[in-house]
């Protein structure tokens, strides 16, 4: 392709197209700050009564399905512009000789100050992938981002002390750095799903060098039509579920279950949580009223990782990127570290 000399009509004007692109991007932010008062809104002119769990749960979906489509497709425009100064030869060239684990470290640390639930951190996962980002530091970001962030380290130093909170951020960081390392050692890359593999293989058509401004920003456009095209039934289809989920909840089962000390309640609390879905904010407050209620702590806390970290949802969304067998090693490995964490804090905090 030659860029064309600048009396040549066609020549795009960059100046148009830039803001273009920030008149986007103010449109974006002025569209995600209404969401909360818009679903809101819709819900009250809707036959349905306040605070019921039909109530809670379509305005759940109304809510998450804009929030996490618009999050997945700012991302994306954001890696495809990113992606377009980076071959696959450079990309290769920049991450080789880096010391194990560093990138996990630095994945996980990124999370603390991302306080988004599952399925708002996986357009993050996405984007990442898609950029050619090593898996096990993608994995690092995933579980991290939603289950270490300020708002569950502040409620948690609130409800139920420092000691408890500082001790949530050591071992779920441990659980996430970890985590990802396996992940990344196993060298899974194989089981991405194919159309993942050949985003992430494909060059640019431009040499990078050649490339416009204005041809950055059509490559963030065209993986925004690429890889949004392909998975946004997958995100609307997980959103669903956790609507579901979070109105339908079956609190009193949960609080039965986790009652009791018995060295089985801890997988039995990992299990009851991976079908849930809810963000740090939301499951807090379950927190304090189990523990309330005599539960033991490392069983309350092993629930709420798996609520965060493990939801049925972000599996459901994740499956149109990853193949069952790289979803359940990823369930596996993390299910494990949270088996940990809870058994250490029951025994930390008798």
């Amino acid at each position: 392709m030659t860029i064309a000399s600048p009396a040549d009509p066609r020549r795009p004007n960059t100046s148009l197209w830039f803001a273009a692109t920030l008149a986007a991007l103010v449109a974006w932010v002025v569209v995600y700050r209404q969401l909360v008062p818009v679903s809101d809104w819709v819900v009250a002119q809707l036959p349905l009564q306040p605070g019921s769990a039909v109530a809670d749960a379509v305005r759940f979906f109304i809510y998450d399905t804009p929030k996490v489509l618009m999050l997945l497709t700012l991302v994306v425009f954001a890696m495809g512009v990113v992606r377009s100064y980076f071959s696959p030869e450079r990309t290769r060239a920049l991450l080789a000789g880096r010391r194990e684990g560093v990138g996990n470290v630095a994945a996980a640390g990124l999370g603390i100050v991302t306080p988004f639930c599952s399925c708002s951190a996986v357009p993050l996962f996405i984007g990442f992938v898609s950029a050619g980002v090593p898996l096990g530091v993608t994995f690092s970001f995933l579980i991290a981002a939603p289950m270490i962030n300020e708002v569950a380290l502040g409620l948690l130093f609130a409800l139920v002390g420092w000691q408890v909170a500082l001790a949530y951020l050591g071992f779920g960081l441990a659980v996430a750095i970890v985590s990802g390392w396996v992940i990344g050692r196993l060298h899974l890359e194989g089981w991405l799903e194919p159309w993942v593999l050949a985003v992430r293989a494909g060059a640019v058509d431009l040499p990078e060098d050649a490339m416009s401004p204005v041809d950055r920003i059509r490559a963030g456009i065209e993986a925004v039509r690429d890889i949004v095209g392909r998975v946004w039934v997958w995100i609307v289809a997980g959103i669903a579920v956790g609507a579901l989920i979070h109105g339908y909840a079956p609190a009193d089962l949960l609080a039965a279950i986790m009652g009791r000390e018995a060295w089985w309640s801890v997988p039995a609390a990992v299990l009851l949580g991976i079908p849930m879905y809810s963000n740090a904010a939301g499951i807090i407050p379950v927190v304090e009223a189990l523990i309330g209620k005599g539960a033991a702590i490392g069983t309350v806390l092993a629930f709420m990782m798996a609520v965060i970290a493990l939801s049925l949802p972000e599996m459901i969304i994740l499956r149109k990127v990853l193949t069952v067998r790289l979803i359940a090693i990823f369930v596996g490995v993390v299910g494990l570290g949270i088996l940990a964490v809870g058994f250490l804090f029951n025994a930390l905090f008798a």
